[in-house]
């Protein structure tokens, strides 16, 4: 792994760098969780991709910079450095984007990316299920063949964004005799289409940071397939390890909030009671930077992300625990009334459950990495 920095890259981090704290909002958004911060994001979105800043690492054609992994690392860093707002779009742009690149037709890359770096369009996730959550491949939801398409039926729950959202990705059962991992299909769809309907779910501050979402015979044409009938899992791992793995979880978000967590201590007078956990979480920050870097290092010599993926997940989830724990420890009875310290979402309990438990990943790693033959999990 290379750690130096070429002069192309320090001067797109630069330029960045100076973009940003031009630009950034100087007070926080409202929350994307309501209705008018979910707007007030929407127009940061298409601010960001009028400059060519909301998605660095995509081709020109499509709003982005074909900038390197490093550089849209490097980038990510000079973001959350700046305090700049959350991303609507990011399970569009984090998560079905890379899905899209690796699985979707032309014709669909034309269509959709383009409002979806602007904001224009805004994607949910429809994963979870009632009784589908870290194994969705126990998923219900179906899907049959009509003329010209496909109808679904079914219900997803705890969907992120959908209470506001445009439209939604995700699998649905289209073989019902195939075993549990086949006879699945990756589906993209309109939430406002006849049929649809979408339950907000709020949250202890009752904003609707999820939704369920309902399906009754929703006509999905075939040019909403992603990848082929049958062979959902395979398109849908193609997600699961992005939202995992580099791209929906760049190391500059963490070490942008143990930054702040080093702050809110001394501010707090430095208390020595927690010094070595403000000290830990700075460190895991740091190394989860370096392992990203080496992340970045193996793309660009061509490789992909795989069950590696989960390995880096673990890491994430167990470093953002640890950054909101000893910052709610520091603050005290404060913590749990003014949420003006969580601006731009650096510190979050859920790590460990969303993208797939923890145990889950455990799972993987014995399985898939180790080498561990499944038995040997249970």
């Amino acid at each position: 792994m290379d750690l130096d920095i070429d002069a192309e890259s320090a001067a797109f981090r630069d330029e960045a760098r100076d973009w940003l704290a031009e630009h950034v909002p100087r007070s926080p958004l409202p929350s994307m969780d309501t209705a008018e911060g979910f707007a007030r994001h929407r127009e940061w979105e298409a601010q960001l991709a009028e400059a060519r800043w909301s998605v660095v690492s995509w081709p020109r054609e499509y709003h982005g910079r074909a900038c390197t992994p490093l550089q849209w690392l490097l980038f990510e860093e000079e973001y959350y450095a700046a305090g700049a707002p959350g991303r609507v779009g990011q399970n569009g742009i984090f998560m079905l984007a890379p899905t899209l690149f690796a699985h979707g037709t032309p014709e669909q890359r034309d269509r959709i990316l383009p409002s979806m770096a602007t904001g224009a369009q805004v994607w949910a996730q429809a994963w979870s299920e009632p009784e589908a959550g870290s194994d969705i491949a126990a998923l219900r939801s179906s899907a049959v063949r009509t003329d010209g398409g496909w109808l679904l039926s079914g219900q997803k729950t705890w969907s992120s964004r959908a209470a506001f959202a445009d439209r939604a990705f995700g699998l649905f059962r289209t073989d019902p005799d195939a075993g549990r991992h086949r006879g699945l299909t990756y589906f993209m769809l309109d939430l406002r289409a006849e049929g649809v309907t979408v339950r907000p779910i709020p949250q202890l501050d009752g904003e609707p940071g999820f939704a369920e979402i309902f399906l009754d015979k929703v006509f999905v044409p075939d040019d909403d397939v992603l990848g082929e009938p049958g062979q959902g899992w395979r398109v849908a791992m193609t997600t699961a390890n992005n939202e995992r793995g580099l791209s929906l979880r760049s190391p500059g978000r963490f070490v942008a909030a143990a930054g702040r967590l080093a702050e809110l201590w001394r501010e707090q007078g430095r208390p020595a009671s927690v010094a070595d956990r403000v000290a830990d979480a700075w460190i895991g920050a740091r190394a989860y930077q370096l392992y990203t870097f080496g992340t970045a290092s193996r793309l660009a010599e061509g490789a992909e992300l795989g069950p590696e993926s989960s390995v880096n997940k673990l890491f994430w989830s167990q470093v953002d625990v640890a950054l909101h724990e000893t910052a709610l420890d520091l603050l005290g009875p404060a913590g749990e009334t003014d949420e003006s310290w969580v601006d731009g979402y650096l510190f979050s309990l859920a790590g460990p459950i969303y993208g797939g438990t923890d145990q889950i990943q455990r799972n993987t790693i014995a399985e898939r990495l180790l080498g561990l033959p499944r038995e040997a999990r249970r």
